[in-house]
């Protein structure tokens, strides 16, 4: 079976092994539910509140409202660690251009980080023109509905393969995000610190609609925004926790500069991209050979160019 958490953005599997010991303490799932005092009828009334207030004030989005296996694959790709409204002011956009997975894959990936640029995590822009690639080639331009197949694609982890199957084909395959977990720790784990995701993911397990699973985790990761808006971000409770580092000044701002740069020029040298960015020629260096590695530049006798 298919058990993922989306811990990191690459997710991460949760062992048979530890979902039959139940947790770090040892106890067994029944026995992890009956010490917390979680009832069948419990659950029942958790799932109910939950899915009510998505019916009464569920979000709407444009890759929620017109659903496709390949619109929701962009949609996924773009909201790993993205706020869901820079990723609305680039989506229409960004499918209008390329409707599917041909237009895509035809593109000069210069075209698609263009297209991308306000998002960050540029590699995602590669990892999707690549994925479009390889569905076309080898998939006859239909996006596999197995997380198997999935995971082997370029930028899909784990859980970003279970969250595809969910929403693009409304299938029941479990994970866990930041929203989702703080749904369960506001419910579950109210005055618990170091919720591990095991302990959270019998509970995903336990109350998945199997019918229609892309309205319940589309319910979840609302339920979770409303959480985060009133309560604050209960994720912080969480074993997975980690604080985001800084923006201004890092390597990853850096990377996004050069991207930029090569938007507006054909070609540079790393000198002269040292010169106009303002930085130490050996740090560009590295931040281009990285770019180089990952395959989002490509080099000639020196000069780099966009792949």
């Amino acid at each position: 079976e298919w058990v993922t958490t989306m811990s990191s953005e690459a997710g991460s599997i949760i062992s048979n092994e530890t979902r039959e010991r139940g947790s770090t303490y040892g106890q067994s799932w029944p026995e992890l539910l009956q010490n917390k005092g979680i009832c069948q009828e419990t659950l029942e009334e958790f799932s109910s509140k939950v899915l009510n207030f998505y019916d009464e004030q569920g979000r709407k989005f444009s890759w929620r409202s017109e659903i496709s296996p390949y619109r929701v694959l962009v949609s996924e790709i773009m909201l790993q660690q993205t706020q869901t409204g820079r990723v609305e002011e680039k989506f229409s956009a960004f499918v209008a251009r390329f409707p599917g997975f041909q237009e895509l894959a035809a593109a000069d990936f210069s075209e698609v980080l263009r297209l991308w640029k306000g998002l960050g995590y540029n590699r995602r822009a590669k990892y999707l023109h690549d994925i479009s690639r390889t569905v076309v080639a080898e998939f006859d331009s239909a996006l596999p509905d197995d997380p198997e197949i999935l995971v082997r694609f370029s930028g899909i982890g784990k859980a970003t393969a279970a969250s595809i199957c969910v929403f693009a084909f409304n299938k029941p395959y479990g994970f866990i995000e930041t929203n989702i977990r703080t749904v369960f720790i506001h419910f579950f784990f109210p005055d618990q610190l170091g919720v591990s995701d095991p302990e959270i993911f019998v509970l995903v397990e336990k109350t998945m609609d199997s019918e229609n699973p892309r309205r319940w985790f589309y319910a979840l990761m609302d339920y979770g925004v409303m959480l985060k808006q009133t309560v604050g971000n209960l994720s912080r409770k969480s074993s997975t926790y980690r604080k985001q580092s800084r923006f201004e000044g890092s390597d990853r701002q850096l990377r996004g500069r050069i991207l930029d740069l090569l938007l507006s020029r054909t070609r540079v040298d790393v000198k002269t991209a040292a010169i106009i960015l303002e930085q130490p020629e050996d740090r560009v260096r590295a931040l281009t050979g990285a770019l180089y590695s990952e395959g989002l530049l490509v080099e000639d006798n020196g000069w780099f160019k966009l792949a």
